[in-house]
Parts: structure tokens; C-alpha cells; sequence
């Protein structure tokens, strides 16, 4: 069973996706003199024709991906710096977790665990084969159907809960498409690279079987291969994904089994621990009828092998080093470029924030934020509210109805910063030391019991999907809720001694962006609690598809990689996010303006240089072609390359900041610029 279903798909949370410490005690700006590293510029590029290079460029000449990343820059550097950050609070508590408490046991001998590889090696295979005498016994369709709904065990159908669309105070049940050991485009699109990956794959399933000491291993690759394959032509795209009418579609137990009767709903939701719901969200309706009748059709012994190659694959860091390894020259070598498996302390961090993240983030919020930054966050985002605020009462495309309603959004927001008012209990997830495998399924398993616990009450609003110690932020539309954890408001994002335009430009922009997919193509559809409704009327609806469309067009023409274009449909969300977010922040710096007197002109740079200059800088960012690729065709954010040119090119101001004008390569006429918010 898959729980956390609901940031899979579209109806998840808008991440930022960026890709710490304390701030910088520094008498000044922790970049350059005002917060912008100038020397990054490619001053041979016109900021017309590339701005991203204009801003990165020398960067990117002369920085080199880390061999264990697949990407560089300030998203990377500063998940690093949390990563030590966090390492020194896993250390202390592996080292005396009796000294801090039930909490400390869990999260030292977590981390112990992780780290005993000479006890992993030991234990060889034996902590696996009760798991895979679990599959060798699940011999007809019934048995099959009930280790599909237990934590860490792939499924073809992923069961779980969400809160409900019609009414996002309460709980439901929510069923979608299940598990891919790729990509579903890898699976199907031409050409010799994706040959290639396909024959890498179906390697990967036989080293996995071999290993495991699973016999006939060829053959069982073959068929696992192939019957993935045929579940991929079923699949939903991402772009399908994110069409939220389409993926709402709520059923009753006689609606379940007359759209796929093969499966026993009734059953499976029992074992979820989902029987007392009445009804259930039938997401991707379709690929789950197809789904039905291949679970009829394709012999139980696949569905068995199947099973067990998902478990050793999904759990091969756990497992003897042979395994591990095979696990990273497939998924991180092949698919992603990466050459090189990060140091493990590094992968033992990922692995306690996963399991115990607020556990940590307690402790690294009481040692590394400062709480000045959460008032100052405050100020910034109370900016720009007033700056949508004000670009929505101007709004010329939008009659008056559907205004009000947008603006009764915007006054419903909540914003959350820094951390939780309220800490998440792990007292009851059983860790101890010596078995990494047996800790990460009773992790698995306190998920799942934590979220059945949330059953039966209402929502609850205080939840937070990232923890602090993440680079990142998000948007919740189920909640109208924006959330900027602490790790994030660092330099270059956020800095309290850098120039007011640099913290506008990027802070700013990314508050905005945070707003702005309240607004977006998936975010409109939702109202000011979260429910979702239709409070547009025709004549907005069709203005607003209207410049969407025109938003879409823009980034279908793109390709990042040659033969590979960004998908504009998939990126639209985080394209009206980052549109959006650089207009409400400009807005905002000039309010900012408006209070504080007119920007000076630094280093020979005015205040609106400064702003746009350090929107590109916060992307600064490079990634490695492989997984570029695989951003290109599941990720809906495009390229930090294209958040910057695709952007400013729509944006009035920046053309007069930068003096662009006709013949440089960005220029577009003003009536070919997309204004939407």
C-alpha cells in the first residue's frame, strides 16, 4: 500500500524544486558586495540574446558536477551544507543516544544501523529470504491481491488517502496507477539511448534475481521486462497526470467493480486498512481498468517474480554491497549520468530525514535557525500579498466576479515558515540496532499506521509535507496553504545583509512562485479552503486558457537536449509559478521602493539590474545530460535555464532594465508577452 499517494500525482504539492547552516554571520552579504557574485558573469553574452548565461555564465564554464551529483548549484550547495549540518546531529546521537532520549535512540541507531556495512555483509541474504518466501507463497490471485496493499511491496494499484477534493476538511481513499521500475516514456519511446536504457534494465532485473539467489533468473527478467513494458502502454503520462477533473472521479464499491471487476476493491481496501471508507477517488480510471484485466491475464508466477524483484531492488542500500552497487550503476550511473555513489554518511543522512525527519528537524531548527528570519519572512510575504493583491484589482482580463473570488483566495492563504508549530511523535516506531532492512520496513510500517491513525478526524492543517532541514518550499491546494522550510532561507535565496533588491529578486520571486500556483492552470480550480470548485465564469476561463495556451506554446519550442524538448502542457504549473512569481516580487520591490526611497545605484547597477540579476543568479544550476533527460520527460519543472530566459522575456521590465531590444534573441514583440497574473 501506498499511502502518500497524493504527491505523485496532480493533485500533490507544487514544489519548488530546487536543485543548511545558519546564515552567514559575515559582516556583510554572503556573495559579493550586495549579495549577486558578479564574477559568475559571462560578460561576452548579451543579456538579450541568454540572460541565464549573462548571469551564470562563467559559472558554468568553469564549475565542475560533483562525480556523486547529478547536478551543481546553489539548490545542490546548500543541501550539502544541511547535510553536515544534520551529519553532526546524527553523529551525537549515535555516539550516546541514552544521553537525548527515545528520541536520540531512534535516530543514533537508525544511523548506526545504516552505517554497520561490515554487519550488512555479515548477514548476507538471510534478512531478505523471509521476504521472498512471503512472494514464493502468494500462489493465486487472492493472496497476490493482499500483499499488494502491505507497506514497501510493489503493486500495480496504488491504494491510499488524501484529503477529499469535495471536501478537503475530511479524509478519503484514493486508488492510481502503480509501480514502473522506469519511467514509463523509457519503456516506449525510440531510438538507440532508449534501447539502450531498456537493455540496461532488463540486465539490472537479472543481476537483481541472480543475486538474490532466485533461480532461472534470465528468463524471469524477460518476462518481468516485457509485462512491464505492456503496464507502461497503460500508464497515464505525467501530463494526464496533472489533469485534475480527469483524476477525480469517485466511486462507490458497485462503481469499483464494474470498472475493474478483476480486482477484489473490497478486499484490498480491508487490508489497507481503508474498509470503513464508503467511497473511493478512482484516479487514472482507465490505466487502472487495463491494469484489472492484465492482473487476470498474466500468470501468477510473473506477478510473484515481479514482486520480489521490486523488493530487492527498492531495498538493495540495505542490503549486501553486490546489491547496492547494481542499484546505483543502473539508476544513478545509467539513467542519470552520475559516475560516482555518494559517500555513505551523505546517503545515511537522506535515509534518517526520510524516516524520522521531524525527529532531526527539532533538532536542527533548535541549532541552526535563527528566529529573526521567520519575522523577516514574514514582512517579505505580507509584500507580496499586497502585490498580487494590487495586480488583481488592475487585472483587465478577469471581470469583476470571478476577481472578487480570486481575491478572496489570496486573503485565504497560510503561509507557514520555518518549521511546524507542532513536532510529529516516532515514539512509537521500533528501531534498534543491527538490522537496517528490519528498521526501514518498521519504519514503512509506522508511516502506514500514522496515516490510518489520521482517519476519522479532520484534516489536520498543521501537517507539513517537507521538513525543515529541505531545501526547498512548497504549495499545498488542498489547504491553500504556502510553506517555506528553514533550510531555504539562506543566501543566495535569502540573505538579511544583502541589497533589499537581491532578497526581492530571490526570496521574493519564490514566495511568489508559492503563490502564484494558487493561481496556476492545476491551483485555479481549487477555492480559498482548499475545496474543489469552479469560481470562474466562462468568459475568465477562457482568457485565462487563452494565455495559458500562449504560455504553453512558448515552452514547446524549447529543447534543452537535441531531439528532446521541454513538454510545455507537463511544465505549464511551475512555468505560470515562476511568470507569476517575478512579476509579484517586482511589484513588491517597488512597494519595497515606495516606503524606503529609491534604490541607489550600486556598483553601477540600479536596483531593477540588481533584482533580475539575482532572480537568475538563485538558478544557477547545472545538470548533468542523462538526467536532464529524465527531468525532461517526468519532471513538470523546466530547466533552470529556461525558468530564466523563458521568464524575462514576458516580463516588461526586464527589457527596460537591460536596455533589450529588437534582434537579440530573447526580444518578443509586447504582444507576444504573456501576462497572466
Amino acid at each position: 500500500m501506498k499511502i502518500n499517494v497524493l504527491a505523485r500525482l496532480a493533485l500533490g504539492v507544487a514544489a519548488l524544486s530546487l536543485t543548511g547552516p545558519a546564515l552567514s554571520q559575515a559582516a556583510g552579504p554572503r556573495y559579493g558586495k550586495f549579495g549577486i557574485d558578479l564574477t559568475s558573469e559571462d560578460k561576452s553574452v548579451k543579456p538579450g540574446d541568454d540572460f541565464w548565461s549573462y548571469v551564470n555564465g562563467s559559472w558554468a564554464k568553469k564549475v565542475e558536477i560533483a562525480p556523486d551529483r547529478a547536478s551543481a548549484g546553489f539548490g545542490t550547495k546548500l543541501t550539502d551544507e544541511a547535510e553536515v549540518a544534520v551529519h553532526a546531529i546524527l553523529n551525537d546521537m549515535a555516539k550516546n543516544p541514552a544521553q537525548f532520549g527515545l528520541k536520540g535512540q531512534q535516530i543514533g541507531d537508525l544511523y548506526a544501523s545504516w552505517m554497520d556495512e561490515a554487519g550488512i555483509e555479515a548477514r548476507g541474504t538471510a534478512p531478505l529470504k523471509p521476504w521472498l518466501a512471503r512472494f514464493a507463497a502468494a500462489d493465486d490471485r487472492e493472496k497476490l491481491q493482499a500483499l499488494f496493499m502491505e507497506p514497501g511491496i510493489a503493486s500495480p494499484v496504488d491504494i491510499g488517502i488524501i484529503p477529499d477534493l469535495a471536501d478537503p476538511t475530511q479524509y478519503t481513499a484514493f486508488a492510481s496507477q502503480g509501480t514502473l521500475g522506469m519511467a514509463r516514456d523509457y519503456y516506449l519511446l525510440e531510438g538507440e539511448k532508449y534501447d539502450a536504457f531498456r537493455k540496461a534494465y532488463r540486465a539490472y532485473v537479472e543481476q537483481m534475481l541472480t543475486l538474490a539467489g532466485i533461480a532461472d533468473a534470465s528468463a524471469k527478467a524477460d518476462r518481468i521486462v516485457a509485462f512491464e513494458t505492456a503496464m507502461a502502454k497503460v500508464h497515464w503520462t505525467p501530463a494526464q497526470n496533472r489533469d485534475i477533473p480527469a483524476i477525480y472521479k469517485p466511486m462507490d464499491r458497485a462503481g469499483m467493480a464494474k470498472l475493474a471487476p478483476e480486482f477484489d476493491w473490497p478486499m484490498m481496501m480491508k487490508v489497507a486498512g481503508l474498509e470503513s471508507m464508503p467511497k473511493m477517488i478512482m484516479g487514472n480510471d482507465t490505466a487502472l481498468a487495463a491494469l484489472g484485466k492484465m492482473f487476470a491475464e498474466v500468470p501468477v508466477s510473473t506477478w510473484q517474480d515481479w514482486m520480489a524483484f521490486h523488493f530487492i531492488s527498492s531495498n538493495a542500500p540495505y542490503l549486501p554491497r553486490a546489491f547496492d552497487d547494481a542499484a546505483f550503476n543502473f539508476y544513478q550511473k545509467t539513467l542519470s549520468g552520475t559516475p560516482q555513489k555518494r559517500e555513505r554518511w551523505k546517503r545515511g543522512v537522506q535515509l534518517v530525514n526520510g524516516a524520522l525527519g521531524e525527529a532531526v528537524g527539532e533538532i536542527y531548527v533548535a541549532r541552526h535557525y535563527p528566529p529573526e528570519s521567520s519575522a523577516k519572512m514574514k514582512e517579505l510575504i505580507a509584500d507580496l500579498r499586497a502585490s498580487l493583491d494590487e495586480r488583481l484589482k488592475e487585472n483587465q482580463w478577469m471581470d469583476p466576479a470571478t476577481k472578487a473570488k480570486a481575491l478572496a483566495k489570496l486573503a485565504a492563504f497560510d503561509p507557514r515558515v520555518g518549521y511546524p508549530v507542532k513536532w510529529i511523535d516516532y515514539s512509537k516506531m521500533k528501531i534498534v540496532r543491527g538490522d537496517i532492512l528490519a528498521n526501514m520496513a518498521s519504519a514503512r510500517e509506522w508511516q502506514h499506521q500514522y496515516q490510518l491513525s489520521l482517519l476519522g478526524k479532520p484534516v489536520d492543517r498543521d501537517l507539513w509535507s517537507m521538513t525543515p532541514q529541505t531545501v526547498n518550499a512548497y504549495y499545498n491546494p488542498l489547504a491553500n496553504q504556502i510553506t517555506f522550510p528553514a533550510a531555504i532561507l539562506q543566501a543566495p535565496y535569502f540573505d538579511p545583509k544583502a541589497d533589499p533588491a537581491v532578497n526581492y529578486g530571490a526570496i521574493g520571486a519564490i514566495i511568489g512562485h508559492e503563490i502564484g500556483h494558487g493561481f496556476d492552470d492545476q491551483g485555479s480550480q481549487f477555492g480559498p479552503t482548499g475545496k474543489f470548485q469552479n469560481w470562474w465564469t466562462p468568459e475568465a476561463k477562457a482568457a485565462f486558457g487563452k494565455r495559458t495556451a500562449a504560455l504553453v506554446e512558448q515552452y514547446n519550442g524549447y529543447e534543452p537536449i537535441p531531439g528532446t524538448k521541454i513538454n510545455g502542457k507537463l511544465t505549464l504549473g511551475e512555468n505560470i509559478g515562476d511568470l507569476g512569481g517575478i512579476e509579484m516580487a517586482y511589484g513588491a520591490y517597488q512597494r519595497y521602493q515606495a516606503k524606503h526611497g529609491k534604490a541607489p545605484v550600486i556598483g553601477g547597477l540600479t536596483g531593477d539590474q540588481r533584482f533580475f540579476l539575482s532572480y537568475a543568479q538563485a538558478w544557477q544550476t547545472k545538470v548533468r545530460e542523462d538526467a536532464e533527460r529524465q527531468r525532461l520527460l517526468t519532471d513538470p519543472h523546466s530547466p533552470a535555464k529556461y525558468r530564466v530566459n523563458g521568464i524575462v522575456r514576458n516580463v516588461d521590465a526586464w527589457y527596460k532594465a537591460f536596455n533589450v531590444k529588437p534582434g537579440d534573441k530573447l526580444y518578443l514583440p509586447p504582444e507576444q508577452r504573456v501576462s497572466i497574473w
